[in-house]
C-alpha cells in the first residue's frame, strides 16, 4: 500500500512466491526477487486474493474432501477410521517412544478435523481446529453446519478415548519403566506425561460406571458452552416506545421494537450508552439457567475425577498451578492499584460534569467513554489523525521487516488453488527463514462481512510435527481480524488499536510458527493459557516503539513518516486511566475464580457480581443487569482469565530486560526463540519464562511489571536507553 494500490502481483514475484509452495522444513536457498516491489505490501494492495480458476478443486485449505460441505461426513469417517487402527496400534506396543509417537499420531489424526475448546483431551484445549474454525467464520451456512456436526461427533470420540483403559494402560506400562522413561528426551517425556495427564483429568482411574458419568459430563459441557456463547451475543429487544424519541435513531428499529446488539460504548451521549447498558445486560432467564448448569456441570465433573473444585483441576499444568497464586496475584495487585483507580475515577467524574454537570456520578456505562475522552483531549489522540499513517499495507511491511531483523524470517505472498479459500479476500503467506527455508503458512482473513465473528482470534489449522517419514508436517494457522475494506480513493486503514490488533495476533502466528516441537500435542501455541498469550502481548510493545513504528509509518498519499510527537501522545495516552482499566481486568478475573471455586455457590452468580464489582472494581452495580451473561471468555477461559495480566507481567518482563535497548537485536531475537518460542508446550512454562529472565518471577515480580508500566510508557524506556 505504499504505492500502486490496486494493482495484482508482479509476475515475477508471483514466480518467487510459488517456489515455495509445497516445500519442507529443509534448508533451500530463498528465490530473490530482482524488484523493488514489497510482496507483502503487493499482496495486501490487491483488491483480491488472486487463486487459479482452472481445474479441481482443492477443498479448504488444500484438503480435497472439504470441497463441499458433505465432505466434512468423509474427512471426519477416515479420522474416526485412522483412529480405531491407532488405538490398536498402541495398544500392542511394546513400550518406548514409539508409544509418544502413536499416541501423538491419534491426537493429530482427530485434532485435523477438530478440536473443541475447554475441554482436555488428546486434542490439547488451546488449539482450535479446521472444523472448529469453519463453524463460525465461513460464510456458507451449510459449510457451517457441517463443521458443527463433525466437532461435535468428533469431540464424542476424544471423550470416550480419554477414559479407553487398555489406550490408557499402554502408556502407564512406559511411565512405570524407569529404563525406557530415562533414555527418552526431555520433550518426549513430558508429552508422555500429558497425555497421562489428560487420561487423568478425564477420570481413567474412575469405576465403569464413574466413568461414564464423565464422558457424559464432558459432552454436556460442550454442549452448553455451545448454547452460552451463543446467548452471549444474541441482541435484546425492547418496547421503542420506552426509550426517548431523541435517542431511538442510534439504534436498529424492527417494527415496533428496538434492538440492541451492544453496549455503544463510544457514543458521546449518556442517555444513549445508559440505555444500552441496562438493555444489552438485562437478565435473561434461559442463558442464566445456561451459566448455572456450566459451573454446576463444571464442578460436579472436577470433583468426580479428584479436584476439590473446576479451578483446581483447570489450572494444573499452567504457570500460576493453583486458584489460591492466583487469587494472590489478583489481591495484590488490586492492593497496589487502588489508590491509582481512585484517581483515574475521580478525573473521569470531573469530566462528566464538566460535559453533563445535571448528572455527574459515574456509571460503569461512563468508564470507556470517558477515558476516551481524556486520553483525546490530553493527547490530540484522534484515531483520524493516525490512520493514512497505517494502511494495512505498510503495517504487513512493518512486521516483515521486524521479523526479518529480530528472526531471520520473511513473510511472501502465496498464490492459492482453486476452492482453497472461503472467501476472495483472505490472504495466504509463506513464512520462510533464511536458512531453514518454508516454516508454515499463514492464511489472512481480516476483512468485515457479514455473520463473521467480530473479535480478532488465532486458529491453529494444523499443527507442526515430525512425521512417521521424517519430514516436517508443516503448521497452518488463521488470523482473522475485522478491518474495514479499502475503497476507491484508499487502500485499507488501520486505527492504532487496529494496528496493535494485528501485532497481536501475529505474535500468535509466530510461535505456531516457530514451535516446531516434534509432537504437534504440544506444537506451537499448544501450551498453559497464561504462557500462550505472553508472545503476542510482547508484539504490542514493539507497536508501541517509534524505532520500531518508524520503520514502517507512511502517509499513503504522500509517503510522509509518522512523526515521532504523534507517536510520543499516543504512548502518553496510554496510561491515561490505565489502572482503572486494569482494575476492571482483575474485576472480571476475581469473578471467573469466583464462579469457578467451591461450590455449591453460597450465592447467584449476580449477587456474585455484584460484590465482587464493589469490592474488586468500585462502580455501582445497576439493578436488573447481568453482565455475566454476556462473558463469553467464561468458555475458553474458565478459570483462567486472569492469563492476559499474568502474561502481560511476563512480556513487561521480557520487553524491559531484553528489547527496549534495541528492538532488533538479533541475539536477542535468537534467544526468545530459543527459549520461550521454540518448545510450544513441551516444556515447562516457569522453565521457559526462567530461560529468557534468567530469573524465576514471584507474584510480587508480576505486579511490580504491570504497576511500572502505569507509570513509564514505552516511548520513555526508548528516550532513557539512548
Amino acid at each position: 500500500m505504499l504505492s500502486g494500490c490496486g494493482r495484482a502481483l508482479p509476475a515475477a514475484l508471483r514466480l518467487a512466491v510459488r517456489g515455495w509452495t509445497g516445500g519442507g522444513g529443509g534448508g533451500g536457498g530463498r528465490r530473490r526477487v530482482s524488484t523493488s516491489w514489497s510482496p507483502v505490501g503487493a499482496a495486501f494492495d490487491a483488491k483480491q486474493q488472486r487463486s487459479r480458476l482452472t481445474g479441481q478443486s482443492t477443498g479448504l485449505f488444500g484438503v480435497p474432501e472439504l470441497s463441499s460441505p458433505e465432505g466434512f461426513q468423509e474427512a471426519q469417517e477416515k479420522a474416526l477410521q485412522e483412529t480405531e487402527q491407532l488405538v490398536q496400534k498402541a495398544c500392542t506396543t511394546p513400550p518406548g517412544p514409539q508409544t509418544v509417537m502413536i499416541f501423538d499420531q491419534l491426537s493429530d489424526a482427530l485434532c485435523r478435523v477438530a478440536d473443541l475448546p475447554g475441554s482436555r483431551s488428546t486434542c490439547s484445549e488451546d488449539a482450535s481446529k479446521l472444523a472448529d474454525f469453519v463453524k463460525i467464520a465461513h460464510p456458507d451456512f451449510a459449510f457451517r453446519e457441517a463443521a458443527e456436526e463433525a466437532c461435535r461427533n468428533i469431540g464424542t470420540m476424544v471423550e470416550k478415548l480419554n477414559t479407553n483403559i487398555e489406550l490408557c494402560q499402554s502408556l502407564k506400562q512406559l511411565l512405570a519403566n524407569k529404563e525406557v522413561m530415562d533414555s527418552l528426551d526431555p520433550e518426549t517425556r513430558q508429552v508422555a506425561e500429558l497425555f497421562m495427564f489428560d487420561f487423568e483429568i478425564s477420570g481413567i482411574h474412575l469405576d465403569e460406571e464413574k466413568r461414564k458419568r464423565a464422558v457424559d459430563l464432558n459432552i454436556k459441557i460442550l454442549d452448553l458452552c455451545n448454547q452460552f456463547l451463543i446467548g452471549a451475543h444474541l441482541p435484546n429487544k425492547i418496547d421503542k416506545h420506552i426509550l426517548p424519541e431523541h435517542i431511538r435513531y442510534n439504534f436498529a428499529v424492527e417494527g415496533n421494537y428496538i434492538q440492541i446488539t451492544g453496549l455503544h460504548a463510544d457514543c458521546s451521549d449518556d442517555l444513549v450508552r445508559e440505555a444500552a447498558y441496562k438493555i444489552f445486560l438485562y437478565p435473561n432467564a434461559e442463558q442464566l439457567h445456561c451459566l448455572e448448569e456450566l459451573l454446576t456441570s463444571r464442578n460436579h465433573l472436577a470433583q468426580l475425577v479428584g479436584y476439590n473444585t473446576f479451578a483446581h483441576r483447570a489450572l494444573q499444568g499452567t504457570m500460576a498451578r493453583t486458584p489460591e497464586k492466583v487469587m494472590q496475584f489478583l489481591e495484590t495487585l488490586s492492593d497496589r492499584l487502588f489508590q491509582r483507580t481512585l484517581k483515574d475515577f475521580e478525573m473521569m467524574e470531573g469530566m462528566k460534569m464538566k460535559l453533563n454537570p445535571q448528572n455527574s456520578k459515574l456509571m460503569p456505562w461512563d468508564h470507556p467513554y470517558y477515558s476516551g475522552v481524556l486520553r483525546a483531549e490530553r493527547y490530540n489522540i484522534e484515531p483520524s489523525l493516525y490512520c493514512p499513517f497505517f494502511s494495512l499495507g505498510a503495517c504487513m511491511e512493518g512486521l516483515n521487516f521486524l521479523f526479518n531483523q529480530l528472526l531471520g524470517i520473511s513473510l511472501y505472498a502465496e498464490q492459492t488453488e482453486k476452492g482453497e479459500l472461503w472467501c476472495e479476500d483472505v490472504r495466504k503467506l509463506a513464512v520462510v527463514h533464511e536458512n531453514e527455508g518454508l516454516l508454515g503458512y499463514i492464511y489472512c482473513d481480516f476483512f468485515q462481512r457479514a455473520d463473521k465473528p467480530h473479535q480478532d482470534c488465532h486458529f491453529t489449522i494444523r499443527g507442526g510435527r515430525l512425521r512417521e517419514d521424517g519430514e516436517y508436517q508443516l503448521p497452518v494457522v488463521v488470523l482473522m481480524l475485522s478491518l474495514p475494506h479499502s475503497t476507491r480513493s484508499s487502500p485499507t486503514l488501520l486505527t492504532p488499536g487496529m494496528m496493535e490488533n494485528l501485532f497481536h495476533e501475529m505474535g500468535h502466528a509466530m510461535h505456531s510458527m516457530l514451535g516446531r516441537t516434534r509432537y504437534q500435542h504440544v506444537t506451537g501455541t499448544r501450551c498453559p493459557t497464561d504462557f500462550a498469550e505472553v508472545p503476542s502481548i510482547l508484539m504490542e510493545y514493539f507497536a508501541s516503539d517509534y524505532r520500531v513504528v518508524n520503520q514502517f509509518a507512511r502517509h499513503y498519499q504522500t509517503g510522509q513518516s509518522l512523526p515521532k510527537s504523534m507517536v510520543s501522545r499516543l504512548c502518553e495516552s496510554k496510561k491515561i486511566c490505565a489502572a482503572a482499566d486494569m482494575q476492571l481486568q482483575v474485576f472480571y478475573a476475581v469473578l471467573d475464580q469466583l464462579y469457578h471455586g467451591e461450590h455449591p455457590l453460597k450465592r447467584s452468580t449476580t449477587e456474585i457480581l455484584k460484590e465482587t464489582q464493589e469490592k474488586f472494581y468500585g462502580l455501582p452495580y445497576v439493578p436488573n443487569t447481568a453482565w455475566q451473561l454476556r462473558f463469553s471468555h467464561l468458555v475458553g477461559y474458565g478459570a483462567k482469565y486472569y492469563s492476559y495480566l499474568m502474561s502481560r507481567a511476563i512480556a513487561s518482563m521480557v520487553w524491559k530486560q531484553c528489547f527496549v535497548k534495541n528492538p532488533f537485536d538479533r541475539a536477542m531475537g535468537e534467544r526468545y526463540r530459543r527459549e520461550m518460542l521454540a518448545h510450544g508446550g513441551g516444556k515447562e512454562p516457569m522453565l521457559m519464562v526462567q530461560g529468557m529472565l534468567q530469573k524465576s518471577p514471584s507474584v510480587e515480580d508480576f505486579v511490580g511489571a504491570l504497576v511500572s508500566d502505569l507509570d513509564q510508557d514505552f516511548e520513555t524506556f526508548f528516550m532513557d536507553s539512548e
